[in-house]
């Protein structure tokens, strides 16, 4: 992996990367955070089995310019949702993403019901990570949407 050394400070972001209370997962988080890293920016990632106080917590100390969370478990529909709402009270402005396999009876239509509650990007897809650089890189063009 090369990282992208040329990206001027202006367009790297500040990223908190992190698991979920129920995960216990780590791999997806090291691969997010080299991910991020070879696009250039500066990652803090919290690990897994992140208490939903502490990740609210390390996040409103960070003030980061986007949140990643992460789940493998499979449960992290359910963590996502309870924990959305402390995050958006301390980071009002700050995107707040959530990917990998958020359920386990394999059912859609939790992207719609996360995006509601206040996630401003769901990656649970195939191609989930071609998708979520492309939502990284128009965040560090200072696009938001």
């Amino acid at each position: 992996m090369e990282l992208d050394a040329a990206r001027p400070d202006a367009a790297r972001l500040d990223i908190v990367v992190s698991g979920l209370a129920s995960d216990a997962h780590t791999w997806n988080l090291v691969y997010l955070q080299l991910v991020l890293e070879e696009m250039g920016h500066r990652v803090t990632n919290l690990g897994a089995c992140v208490p939903d106080g502490l990740l609210t917590s390390k996040c409103g100390q960070a003030a980061p310019d986007l949140v990643v969370l992460g789940s493998v478990n499979g449960h992290g529909f359910q963590d996502a949702r309870r924990v959305i709402g402390p995050l958006r009270a301390r980071l009002a402005g700050t995107p707040v993403v959530i990917g990998g396999k958020l359920g386990v009876d394999g059912a859609g239509g939790r992207a719609a019901a996360l995006l509601a509650a206040g996630f401003d990007a769901v990656f649970e897809d195939a191609d989930a990570i071609p998708q979520f650089r492309r939502y990284v890189e128009r965040l560090s063009a200072g696009v938001r949407s």
